[in-house]
């Protein structure tokens, strides 16, 4: 008896020997890359589509608030454990259940007939993305050869980076095309069709490739972490934006208390979700920390632009998306000169993407400044790509050069964790800029004290910029030849 469950046990954890021919290979690939793209819409859709979602439902500033940020929020923290979750019950099965709940999240979210429940389906929705996203790279790097592996990941950048222009594009689209008289509603409904064909799709063609029970998942710290992260957002939310009464001073104070033992349960838990020597590690902590200020004020930049763009020039939500085509242009085109001069530069990178960053905003602020709403979208559009190239040069060299001054066996903790704190960063960021925007005043005020809060971030992350490692680690080949 004891044998055979011993075999049983050891055959679970085995991963499946039986690897995919190669049109089946690239089909896999096909499916990773629309699941990754869906996740990336959904992230950027309602940067376009908020402010008609709220004159339908109502809800107000809040709702506009928290659509973006439910999303972010549940995905970051949950993401932390959704590549374990993978592991201990396989990738295959948690592929399959992350797709389907996020296929009818997003049914719910089209359907919505009031902002509260508009909120928790896309709560919901960030929480299966979380189990959805980490599978698909891992069951390529379990089946895939190398060269295959190679092509696969070599896709993944510029496909994404249309995925992230297509999201707002499409959604305005949409929104002014009002098909059969639904108006933003197909921007979600239109999941129910890619997700139900995702999910037949994966469970004809992906490989199972085992799983081990032995894995062991905190929940309590990622229960710690989310309450954590809902208690200080919804105190500076609410504190900010209807006065700083009992509610949102106790929310804040709970918030504090939970990190607390989030960062206690760390340093005691078997299998903690950030690995304790990654915060004794001075540039991996301070890559953190530069990560979550600046992609919290680039993802609240570009929200308020929308809201500016909309409610203050007037624009239809298709022109709005067209005015923020030059932003994601712009991230394009820097992303893709930085990885040729990320091993170059090193950190020298990131300190130049913020300088171009600041450029841009400053652009901008000069001309809300001088002529407030009397702008055309033709008008931003240099501002707006020059503020682009900035994000782009900084967006994926934060995290490289965060990477450079851990050891091999604390990768995986550090990746999932920056990966964590750029959803929860987002979620943090389109909140509170969005605060900021909704209680300064007339809209070009608005506009510039919104643009001065980014400016004046950013500006105070250049000097932990220099605490941060020089380089990003050293590829195989590199470490040998070294």
């Amino acid at each position: 008896m004891s044998a055979s469950t011993d075999t049983t046990s050891a055959t679970a954890r085995e991963p499946a020997r039986t690897s995919p021919t190669r049109a089946a290979m690239w089909l896999i690939l096909g499916l990773v890359l629309v699941a990754d793209a869906l996740d990336m819409i959904d992230s950027t859709v309602t940067n376009i589509a908020a402010p008609t979602i709220e004159h339908d439902l109502g809800g107000g500033e809040s709702l506009i608030k928290w659509l973006g940020s439910a999303y972010a929020l549940s995905m970051g923290v949950l993401l932390v454990i959704g590549g374990r979750l993978g592991d201990k019950f396989g990738q295959r099965r948690l592929f399959l259940i992350g797709m389907t709940g996020f296929t009818l999240a997003s049914a719910v979210c089209g359907l919505s007939p009031d902002p509260a429940l508009m909120i928790v389906a896309r709560a919901v929705q960030g929480a299966f993305g979380a189990l959805l996203i980490p599978q698909g790279m891992a069951i390529m790097t379990k089946t895939f050869p190398r060269d295959m592996l190679r092509k696969a990941f070599s896709l993944f950048g510029p496909l994404l980076g249309v995925a992230t222009v297509g999201g707002p594009i499409l959604a305005g689209f949409v929104i002014d095309a009002d098909i059969a008289d639904l108006s933003w509603r197909p921007v979600f409904l239109v999941n129910i069709l890619l997700g139900t064909a995702g999910t037949v799709m994966a469970a004809r063609l992906l490989p199972r490739t085992g799983h081990d029970a032995s894995v062991t998942v905190d929940g309590t710290g990622a229960a710690l972490l989310g309450v954590t992260m809902f208690g200080l957002l919804f105190g500076l939310i609410e504190g900010s934006g209807g006065g700083w009464g009992p509610v949102p001073v106790v929310s804040l104070v709970v918030g504090a208390a939970f990190f607390v033992l989030f960062a206690r349960r760390q340093r005691t838990a078997a299998s903690p979700l950030i690995k304790p020597s990654l915060m004794k590690n001075r540039g991996f902590t301070s890559g953190l920390i530069v990560g979550l200020l600046y992609f919290a004020v680039t993802s609240g930049l570009v929200y308020v632009m929308s809201l500016f763009m909309q409610g203050a020039l007037h624009s239809s939500p298709g022109d709005t998306a067209l005015g923020l085509l030059p932003l994601t242009i712009g991230i394009i085109i820097a992303a893709g000169g930085c990885m040729a001069l990320i091993k170059k530069l090193g950190r020298t990178l990131i300190l130049i993407g913020m300088l171009i960053t600041l450029a841009g905003g400053g652009w901008m602020l000069a001309l809300v400044t001088a002529h407030g709403t009397d702008l055309s979208l033709w008008d931003l559009a240099p501002a707006v790509l020059v503020t682009g190239m900035g994000m782009g040069a900084c967006f994926g060299t934060i995290f490289d050069i965060a990477l450079g001054g851990i050891d091999p066996d604390e990768a995986g903790s550090a990746s999932g964790s920056l990966s964590a704190i750029q959803q929860i960063a987002a979620g943090i960021g389109s909140a509170t800029v969005t605060t900021v925007y909704f209680h300064s005043g007339a809209p070009a005020h608005a506009m510039t004290v919104s643009l001065v809060t980014v400016l004046a971030i950013t500006a105070a992350c250049l000097p932990a910029l220099f605490l941060m490692p020089r380089h990003a680690p050293a590829e195989e080949g590199e470490e040998q030849s070294a």
